[in-house]
């Protein structure tokens, strides 16, 4: 079997790490890859949203299935594309990956099928916005770019300057580009957030077990949001009973509401809850695995991904056995001085080794190979992985390993494990 991996990113490297896991012992390729997936696969220098290129790396290479794991690739289509011709691929449509290309869409459908999630308002135009959050009564607030902002679209506004600032920035001085140029402002709620990452064939829904992830940069969550500081699993805020009302209440029906839209959706989708006063409401959707979720849930899954692949993409997941381990895993973001803000690269990274006689696993998300060894070439630079029969265990150990890492300017939370109650 030969398997093509979309992507480039720490969440990409724990995949291809599943993969070459399995029973089939696939040949596995990644587009563009990065210095640690070039372990484990061979890389093309294909850009992930260089979707003719991507068709013709498939062509060439013929593979059993591509697998598309970045969202940008996929909001443009390259699912759709690559299976007009021929190449069977794992991922939503385009159609279907709007639930999280556009927020205004999803939060759309969430109101029309009775989902639970926050009230909200969306705006196209600067000064309907602006007025509204004039008018706010309570404050913070929740301002979001409408498209894909590589993890970084969301501000949660203290106050009104803060508010006008973001609205200003998003709207009009383009800092997120044409994801910007509509925003959705909603209520802000508040406790212990899960992320749930599950498997679909369109029908049937298969949960992964519960993540939690720390998306700003700095320890206590203060700083900016970036794509993701480090994360853990499972998330003791996720019982059986909050489990129970999300697949009544979320899950299912947002399966089903795709589908009565006409947007089956096929792949793994990704359900950003809040859990407020016990009761789960959704923040966001993605249409894809989560990045550094991904990298903390997949050491605990014991089914084969390769067979969970196939039954997805031959709808037959009813059938498919997807079993997990006991314990807790932890995932502590390596990054670079600057992050999410400027960073210089290229900068020597020492220890790898003695991180691994610790026992981790380490998933490069912004590394190159160089002659002297593995040299930063990103904003994350590793993903320090680490399993234990307690989450507390799992922590340590992921930053016992960690601390063996350095780099230039390199830093990382100290606080991954831990939640405000």
């Amino acid at each position: 079997m030969k398997i093509l991996v979309v992507g480039g990113g720490g969440r990409e490297h724990a995949i291809l790490w599943k993969l070459a896991q399995s029973r089939h012992a696939p040949e596995l390729h990644a587009a563009p890859g990065n210095g640690g997936i070039a372990q484990l696969a061979v890389c093309h220098d294909v850009k992930s949203t260089d979707l003719e290129g991507q068709l013709a790396l498939a062509r060439a290479l013929a593979p059993d299935f591509v697998f598309v794991a970045p969202d940008d690739p996929l909001v443009l289509g390259l699912a759709d594309r690559l299976r007009e011709a021929g190449i069977p691929a794992f991922g939503p449509s385009a159609a279907a990956a709007e639930i999280e290309g556009s927020k205004v869409f999803s939060k759309g459908l969430m109101q029309k099928y009775g989902i639970p999630t926050a009230p909200y308002r969306a705006f196209d135009d600067y000064a309907q916005a602006q007025e509204h959050l004039a008018q706010q009564p309570c404050w913070p607030v929740v301002i979001k770019a409408d498209g894909l902002a590589l993890g970084k679209g969301v501000i949660i506004a203290q106050n009104p300057a803060e508010a006008q600032e973001a609205l200003r920035a998003m709207m009009l001085e383009g800092a997120f580009g044409r994801a910007g140029a509509r925003v959705v402002v909603e209520q802000f709620l508040q406790g212990p957030e899960v992320s749930v990452l599950a498997f679909t064939d369109g029908e049937t829904l298969v949960p992964m077990v519960s993540a939690q992830d720390h998306k700003r940069a700095f320890d206590g969550d203060r700083g900016p949001n970036t794509g993701g500081m480090g994360a853990f699993s499972p998330s003791p805020a996720y019982t059986e009973e909050v489990a129970a009302r999300c697949m009544e209440r979320i899950f299912r029906p947002t399966v089903e509401a795709m589908q009565a839209e006409g947007r089956r959706f096929e792949g793994v989708l990704y359900f950003g809850l809040m859990i407020v006063d016990g009761e789960p409401m959704v923040i966001e959707y993605n249409c894809r695995f989560g990045d550094p979720e991904t990298q903390a849930v997949l050491p605990l899954l014991q089914s084969d991904l390769v067979d969970i692949c196939l039954a997805v993409m031959e709808r037959r997941l009813d059938r498919q056995p997807v079993e997990w381990a006991e314990g807790a895993c932890a995932c502590v973001v390596l990054a670079s001085g600057g992050y999410p803000g400027h960073y210089t690269t290229g900068h020597p990274i020492c220890g790898l080794a003695q991180a691994q006689v610790q026992g981790a696993l380490l998933f490069h998300a912004g590394t190159r190979a160089a002659e002297e060894g593995f040299v930063t070439a990103g904003g994350r630079v590793l993903g320090v992985t680490c399993t234990g029969d307690t989450l507390e265990e799992a922590v340590e150990r992921a930053y016992r390993a960690a601390d063996c890492i350095s780099f230039e300017g390199g830093r990382c939370r100290r606080d991954i494990g831990q939640r405000p109650s």
